[in-house]
């Protein structure tokens, strides 16, 4: 694990076909409301949190939607990362893009993104990271207990709200050489709150000789469940998306601790964007709340329940947590 956050300039080129499509803005909207040009097509970036096939599928679902909605085309490219996401943002190769709340900061400070949406899970527009481990003998001070589910938790995990920083003592029992997995270097929940725990309980998280990233947060999940990794983190309850490919992971993989709250997700447009487009693009998303083929739509890509308009002051709390891992 190096210091290189916020630095893959590399990753430009890996946005997985995104093909150059900037928006035409000779007339913006002005103060007065003269009308702006739209451009013919907009581009929807997203990146993986399920398998990269059934979210391409999902993606285009989506984008047609939104495209029904706007009267113009929108079609949606999955990124291989957030970082690659944040590059496409900042190059004009995409104009609206679905981010997690670090890398949501990092495209409103790296490519003028303007952040507009949040999204709902549980009723709640905040969740955290989850500590899970396939060795509750050494990580869980408590006995495991089972949820109606059959996923089991220790530490008291199952009983606490979300933004409770419980099962802190055991995250300390965490080795510098520990196999962990992590989802992705531009994940909030998959890295920048786990890591900051890590640093808290004593450990150098650049220095974590026996930690990768998994690339998803279903991958995380099956890294630790495989024995790939002793310990690993998701956001709460990624196991979910693993049960039918593996029906026994909830009595495998034993969640342990959690973070303090995390701002959800959500999405962002181009900055340069027409102001009547940006707020056409927010009215479309919201839109799709109204229907069940859009309800639909939107869980399937990252299971969002509802949306809400974008916290500022929770995603700065975000960027500050951002901050203790740039360059």
């Amino acid at each position: 694990m190096t210091r290189r956050l916020g630095a893959i300039a590399a990753a430009s080129a890996l946005a997985l076909g995104l093909a150059a499509c900037a928006p035409t803005t000779d007339e913006p909207t002005d103060t007065d409301g003269a009308a702006s040009e739209w451009p013919e097509e907009l581009v929807l970036g997203l990146v993986p949190s399920q398998e990269v096939d059934q979210l391409v599928l999902d993606a285009g679902v989506l984008g047609e939607l939104l495209g029904e909605e706007l009267g113009i085309p929108v079609r949606a490219e999955v990124t291989d990362s957030y970082n690659a996401l944040v590059v496409a943002m900042q190059s004009g190769q995409a104009q609206i893009g679905m981010f997690g709340p670090i890398a949501l900061v990092q495209a409103a400070d790296q490519a003028g993104a303007e952040p507009i949406l949040q999204s709902v899970r549980f009723g709640s527009s905040t969740y955290a990271t989850q500590w899970f481990t396939n060795d509750p003998d050494r990580f869980c001070e408590t006995e495991v207990v089972l949820d109606e589910d059959g996923f089991g938790y220790c530490n008291g995990v199952l009983d606490a709200e979300v933004g409770d920083p419980v099962g802190q003592s055991a995250i300390e029992l965490i080795e510098q050489d520990e196999a962990i997995s992590f989802v992705d270097e531009g994940s909030a929940s998959g890295y920048y709150y786990p890591a900051t725990q890590l640093e808290d309980a004593g450990l150098d998280p650049f220095d974590l000789s026996g930690a990768f990233f998994a690339g998803g947060h279903p991958n995380s999940v099956l890294s630790v469940a495989r024995g790939d990794a002793t310990v690993g983190v998701s956001f709460t309850d990624a196991r979910g998306n693993v049960v039918e490919e593996l029906p026994t992971v909830g009595e495998d993989v034993i969640v342990f601790a959690l973070s303090t709250a995390i701002p959800n997700d959500g999405v962002a447009v181009a900055g340069d964007l027409p102001t009547d487009l940006k707020d056409a693009i927010e009215a479309a998303f919201l839109a799709l709340l109204e229907s069940d083929e859009g309800l639909a739509a939107l869980d399937a890509v990252y299971s969002i329940e509802g949306l809400v308009p974008a916290d500022l002051d929770a995603l700065d709390a975000a960027r500050q947590v951002e901050a203790n891992f740039g360059e």
